[in-house]
């Protein structure tokens, strides 16, 4: 072979391997554009899929755990209150009642009431929501009518008057569990839920309760 030829050969093996290389990195390049508009799209459809949380509402207050609403302060009120009437009320039906299943609907609601209202306080604590310290002017005069009471008056009133009042907050628990943005008041109110449930179920299978009491709860609605 001539040198000539051999200059030739040369000069086509050094193209031939530029070439490669040159087609190599055109791969190489066309791989990490694939991948980082992949990985572009991967976080726009991540961003869409979980679209940002939204303001709270005026009256809201707003916490770690989310905006705390009005209905939900309410609501905090609301168990306060009935925790602080009707777990003395299921103490007076240890010792007022002649019907046995009287006597343990009210275990069951002053033992109930009594978690509750612990539970209730440390839940408006961690919100920083204020509670009342007494129940009600009506709550109060419950109280009165089944302290004057006794054996199967008794047992009528107690059942009636608080599967009305079991009754009427249920609607609002559904309410504030449907509709919190709250993480601390949904557990809050499964709680209640809970507790309400059985009470409910206690005093119906008293056989006292009356249908103008069930009337009267459904007319809340």
């Amino acid at each position: 072979m001539t040198a000539h030829a051999r200059s030739a050969s040369g000069r086509s093996r050094n193209l031939t391997i530029a070439g490669v290389l040159l087609l190599a990195l055109a791969v190489v390049a066309g791989a990490i554009v694939w991948a980082t508009r992949g990985d572009a799209n991967a976080t726009e459809n991540s961003s869409s899929n979980f679209p940002s949380a939204k303001p709270a509402a005026p009256g809201d207050v707003v916490t770690t755990a989310g905006p705390v609403s009005k209905l939900d302060m309410e609501f905090l009120a609301k168990v306060r209150q009935a925790n602080l009437w009707e777990a003395p009320a299921g103490r007076l039906a240890q010792t007022h009642a002649t019907s046995e299943a009287v006597k343990r609907a009210g275990m069951h609601v002053m033992d109930g009431h009594s978690k509750l209202d612990e539970f209730v306080r440390n839940t408006a604590e961690a919100l920083n929501v204020p509670l009342p310290d007494e129940a009600s002017a009506e709550q109060q005069g419950f109280v009165r009518t089944l302290e004057d009471a006794q054996g199967a008056d008794f047992d009528k009133k107690f059942a009636n008057i608080l599967r009305g009042t079991h009754g009427k907050i249920f609607v609002t628990i559904a309410q504030v569990r449907a509709s919190t943005k709250n993480s601390l008041m949904r557990r809050f109110a499964s709680e209640v839920n809970l507790t309400v449930l059985d009470h409910q179920n206690v005093l119906d299978d008293s056989g006292l309760v009356d249908e103008a009491t069930y009337d009267d709860i459904a007319a809340t609605f």
